[in-house]
């Protein structure tokens, strides 16, 4: 039997990070359990309101937080607070396929307009690695507002 995965990440500011990657994804913040969210409603702020209610001191509010592919097909992303900061570069880090089926100038003008989009959200560029044919196509690594390392790709 196949299992599903959760990808877990590490996180001063939980709230904010997954800000950011709902934004770099599309991804959305699942209701808390049991409330029914109206459409169009805040999940962040009906998790507040959740938290509040069931007695969670307002210091520990931002201590988690989920996105889901509205679509089912991606990965859970879990973000926990954790209190040490990033010390060294990822073991494991996520590549974010934004152009897959592209290859040559156009390919990485795709990945540079995504880029740009990127550090407009918070995201830091660190190098660009031209296409080196067969093995490469072309890739751009960046950072997330916390600096964990994901490639365009």
């Amino acid at each position: 039997m196949a299992r599903t995965i959760q990808v877990t990440i590490d996180a001063a500011d939980p709230r904010r990070l997954s800000i950011f990657w709902r934004d770099l994804l599309g991804y959305v913040h699942p209701g808390p359990p049991g409330v029914e969210l109206a459409e169009g409603a805040d999940p962040l702020a009906a998790w507040e309101e959740f938290l509040a209610a069931a007695g969670v001191p307002e210091e520990r509010r931002n201590s988690a937080s989920a996105l889901e592919d509205p679509d089912g097909v991606g990965p859970r992303l879990f973000f926990q607070q954790v209190p040490e900061g990033k010390v060294a570069k990822n073991r494991l880090h996520l590549d974010v396929r934004t152009a897959s089926d592209l290859r040559g100038e156009e390919r990485m003008a795709a990945l540079e307009a995504e880029c740009t989009r990127l550090v407009g959200l918070g995201a830091t560029r660190l190098r660009r690695h031209e296409p080196e044919p067969p093995t490469s196509h072309g890739f751009i690594v960046m950072a997330d507002p916390e600096g964990n390392e994901f490639c365009l790709d």
